[in-house]
């Protein structure tokens, strides 16, 4: 993929894989824990971390090296730095969207790192373009959880787990949508659905109920 090509989906789901320095776009609906699959160029990081291509709409888009970005930040927990490692060779398990989402002239950045091993989110990020450097304006670092951008929000989904249950099967999910009110990002929605405990033949089982807070 060139570098003025921009892949956006319209429905993202968890990577399996490991990006090269975790430059996948994506600007998608919510991800879903029972799918997984992965849009990323090929081709690395730019090693001076940041560079400039065209997106959609004509107005420059600057991309960053994600990993970079994690592991100079104060705010990222020092056990999520401490395990961001390559999966194999220089492909770390990061994804990376770009997207408005707190209405700034510049595209934001969603980060979620990801573990090698079963592509659960470790921990997902917001960074603001402030000037030339990005500010980290959301974090949330209890796994497994994942965030994307939907239409202009920020939707973040997280397993819901008992004690007895399986990493493969939870008891439910929360799919919870941010909106940004010019400082911060404010809880607008949050849907939870419970799964079914019945599991035939190791399928995953479909939620049970679904409910609006």
């Amino acid at each position: 993929m060139s570098a003025g090509t921009i892949v956006l989906v319209g429905t993202a789901v968890f990577a399996v894989g490991c990006a090269t320095g975790g430059t996948g776009l994506r600007d998608g609906g919510p991800a879903r824990s029972d799918t997984v699959a992965r849009t990323a160029p090929s081709g690395s990081s730019p090693a001076d971390g940041a560079s400039a291509s065209a997106s959609p709409s004509g107005t420059p888009l600057k991309k960053v090296d994600p990993v970079r970005l994690i592991m100079a930040d104060p705010k990222v927990g020092a056990d999520v730095k401490r395990d961001l490692k390559p999966c194999t060779g220089k492909e770390y398990p990061v994804d990376v969207s770009y997207g408005k989402v707190t209405g700034g002239p510049v595209a934001d950045i969603v980060v979620n790192v990801l573990s090698c091993a079963d592509a659960l989110g470790r921990g997902t990020y917001v960074y603001r373009a402030d000037g030339a450097k990005y500010e980290n304006v959301f974090a949330d670092e209890q796994p497994p959880v994942y965030a994307e951008i939907d239409r202009g929000d920020l939707v973040v989904t997280k397993q819901v787990y008992g004690k007895s249950d399986a990493l493969a099967y939870p008891s439910g999910e929360d799919v919870i949508t941010y909106r940004w009110d010019g400082e911060k990002f404010t809880e607008q929605d949050r849907v939870h659905s419970e799964y079914s405990n019945v599991v035939d033949g190791g399928v995953q089982p479909a939620p049970a109920t679904s409910q609006k807070n």
